[in-house]
Formats: C-alpha cells, structure tokens, sequence
C-alpha cells in the first residue's frame, strides 16, 4: 500500500496541496502521490464524485484516494475512511465517494476521531491538509482503519439526475465539462430512431470519434466517463454554443 491519490477543488495557485503533499511525505516519505485533478469546479462534490467513480478503477489494489471537494468544512459533517474490498477511500461524508463505491464492497465505513493519528489544529478551514492527508498517509504505514475512530453503519449519497421519459421524449441535461469544453451529459443509451437537441440547436451526428464529427455543427459521442458527449471537433463547444450545466437534452422519439 504505497499509492495516495489526491483528487480536490483546491487548483495550484494557493500551495493547498503542495501542503497536503507535504504531510503525506513527511508521515511516509516512501509513499507514491498521484494526482487525479485538482481542477474540480469550486465546491461542485458531483463533479468530483464523477471523476472519482471514472477513475478509481484504473489504481493498483491497496490504492489510498483522498477526495476533498468539501464546502460543509468545520461543520458537522464527519470525516471518514472506507475500506473496500480493494481500495482506501478518505473524504469528508458528503456524498463524493458515495457513487465510486457502490459498485464495491465496502467492508468498513469509520468516523475519523482519533487525534493520535490527525494534526494539531488551530483553524477548521483545512481538513486536506489536517485531518485527510494524514490519516491517508498512516493508512500507507498499515496502521488499520478501526485505530482512526468509530464504526459507522452508512454514507451520505449523491446521485446522477436521471434522464426523465416524458411521452416521446427523454431529457437529459449537462452534468460537467471536460478541459476541451466537450459537454458531458446523463445519458447513456439511446433509442433506435431520434432527434437530439440542446437549447434549440440540433445535434447532427453520433460518431465513434472525436474526428468524425462536423466540425460546424454539434456532435454526439459516448465517451470516457460512460456517458454521451455534446461536441465540436477540435473546438470548444461549451463556449461556442454557450452551454451550461444543467442545460437540458431534449431526445425525440421519432
């Protein structure tokens, strides 16, 4: 167990996670840090939750993910470490881990208590730095969940809106965009026989890649997060369209 990998809201510019680097080196200086995004939109825990649930899979078992996208901090929302069947999960209890682990077994869910194994702290703005790094860090060490607090018997969830079926239509909406501006949608399947639309603007094709699609137009593409994709070749579709989060996918049976 030599692998944390840190996935926040927290960017580069203000050093917060070159401080929870810091703390996780300075417990295990062995450890390997791998960094998923520090680039989730400010406060966004589906988003986050999102990435998470689309990447974990791909870290060698034993893995530690350390997941901060956490505007509830200092408040009573607990601190937490999940044990699954493969993987360490550290997270305040807001729901960003709740979607990566239900397709797991989740063997103990633990209420982070113990101060033995927490910094000092004399604010209650930086639990990455104070709580998560170092819990995720004496995990590295083998030291076993159950020393870290108290047992707990649930997660708070979040879920992924489901498209709604409404006569001959389905609507989908945006959930989150990618660094290219793509447009990444609820939607999963599709029907056999369709019209697609976001904010009046038809999308012209489904293709299998990026390339394929016309470069004027909107395109749809099912991409690496499992979802379809609202996109314009080599172009940013989120900015040229002026596409939002949240913004409805109207599919019209037809």
């Amino acid at each position: 167990m030599n692998v944390v990998a840190l996935l926040t809201d927290f960017g580069t510019q203000d050093g917060f996670i070159g401080a929870v680097k810091g703390v996780i080196s300075s417990i295990n200086p062995a450890v390997n840090i791998i960094d998923i995004s520090h680039e989730v939109d400010s406060f966004d825990i589906l988003e986050g939750a999102l990435i998470l649930s689309a990447t974990y899979r791909y870290f060698p078992e034993g893995t530690v993910f350390v997941s901060v996208v956490d505007p509830g901090v200092g408040t009573e929302r607990k601190p937490i470490v999940i044990k699954t069947e493969k993987y360490f999960f550290v997270a305040p209890d807001n729901g960003i881990v709740s979607i990566a682990v239900q397709d797991q077994k989740v063997e103990k869910i633990i209420h982070i208590k113990n101060k033995q194994f927490i910094l000092e702290r004399f604010t209650e703005t930086f639990h990455g730095r104070d709580i998560f790094a170092p819990v995720a860090a004496y995990i590295t060490r083998g030291v076993p969940v159950d020393m870290f607090g108290e047992e707990l018997e649930s997660i708070n969830k979040i879920r992924i809106p489901e498209p709604e079926e409404r006569d001959d239509l389905v609507v989908g909406q945006v959930i989150k965009f990618d660094k290219f501006g793509n447009c990444i949608t609820n939607i999963k399947e599709l029907p056999d026989f369709y019209e697609i639309k976001v904010n009046n603007h038809t999308i012209k094709k489904v293709v299998k890649s990026f390339l394929e699609g016309d470069k004027d137009n909107l395109n749809l593409i099912k991409g690496s997060f499992g979802f379809y994709e609202i996109f314009l070749p080599e172009k940013n579709c989120k900015e040229i369209f002026n596409i939002k989060k949240g913004d409805k996918v109207i599919i019209k049976k037809i």
